[in-house]
């Protein structure tokens, strides 16, 4: 059995890192949780945890960038 044709493409890992605290939406935008909610939430109000639960978005174009290039397929994941 003959072997598939290569592209000449290299393969781009992902910095798993980055894949794990970042989100792309399906119109392109990357966006991010919220600091402050891996522990010592105890004495924390509601309305403070509840607030912790948004996503924002990414503005800086810099960070953009940056993201894009550490995690190149995150766009087609989901």
């Amino acid at each position: 059995m003959a072997r598939k044709a290569r592209s000449g493409k290299y393969k781009l890992k992902t910095h798993k890192a980055t894949s794990k605290r970042f989100k792309m939406t399906g119109s392109g935008k990357v966006m991010r949780t919220k600091i402050g909610k891996g522990h010592l939430r105890r004495h924390t109000s509601q309305r403070t945890k509840y607030l912790l639960a948004e996503t924002l978005e990414v503005t800086s174009s810099g960070l953009v960038k940056h993201i894009k290039r550490l995690a190149p397929y995150m766009s087609k994941r989901d």
